[in-house]
């Protein structure tokens, strides 16, 4: 496999969005330093997806601005993997990877493909369609698209939020293995989920939203789900959580 580009940092700045005329976030600002994976938390239509919508560049705010700390552009080094595995349902699994090979006109690379199929464990299942692997296969080949597409910014919004406590374990490790290095947004409702995977967390709350002070998670992702750092890193991140809520 290719060696992934330096990662960049990612600065959002005085970011504002409004949604019928109220603000759902004003002046919002936050750095995910490079080669770091920062989570976000907070209660359903707080603003993080918009938030990572525009730092995708999906969404335009309306006041405010997102940037690499590298001064270069930003959108053509992002790789978003959203909740849904968004495949192709007449697509096999080869051709979901190497989808953007051929959206960009350009030929896909079949080898380094296969090399990502075998590393999220489909080793064999190329040439199955969507219909015929389960949920967690499907988001396999998502995640191997993601990394197909080897950008040193990855977007993560809930990404294994429907899958099954098991599965979502395993993803979640196989996600933090193979994505290490690069800068991370992970949107997440789990606060478990966030300690596993994220170097920093951050809960955002209120109206409009802020985002909380940065929590630091000890050790290095994948941690295990009973490491006691992460234990008591959890438990403060839970109390943040239902601050914001005003429990």
């Amino acid at each position: 496999m290719k060696q992934t580009p330096k990662p960049p940092g990612l600065h959002l700045h005085g970011l504002t969005l409004r949604y019928e005329g109220r603000p759902l976030f004003e002046g919002l600002a936050l750095r995910v330093p490079a080669g770091r994976c920062v989570a976000l938390l907070g209660a359903s239509g707080v603003g993080k997806t918009s938030l990572l919508r525009i730092a995708a560049g999906l969404e335009t705010p309306d006041a405010g601005v997102v940037e690499a700390d590298d001064g270069q552009a930003l959108a053509p080094r992002i790789a978003w993997m959203g909740q849904q595995d968004l495949l192709y349902p007449w697509a096999r699994a080869l051709e979901n990877v190497t989808l953007g090979s051929r959206l960009r006109g350009q030929r896909p690379d079949h080898a380094r493909a296969m090399a990502l199929l075998e590393a999220v464990g489909l080793a064999g299942r190329e040439r199955a369609l969507p219909k015929e692997l389960s949920g967690g296969m499907r988001q396999r080949v998502a995640l191997a698209r993601t990394l197909y597409e080897d950008r040193p910014v990855v977007l993560m919004d809930e990404p294994f939020s429907a899958l099954d406590a098991i599965t979502r374990a395993q993803m979640q490790s196989l996600a933090a293995t193979l994505l290490a290095g690069r800068t991370m947004l992970l949107i997440t409702h789990d606060p478990l989920e966030a300690c596993r995977l994220g170097h920093s967390l951050h809960v955002m709350a209120g109206q409009p939203a802020r985002l909380g002070p940065a929590i630091t998670v000890p050790g290095t992702p994948p941690r295990a789900p009973d490491d006691e750092a992460l234990l008591h890193t959890q438990a403060e991140l839970l109390r943040a959580l239902l601050a914001g809520q005003g429990a």
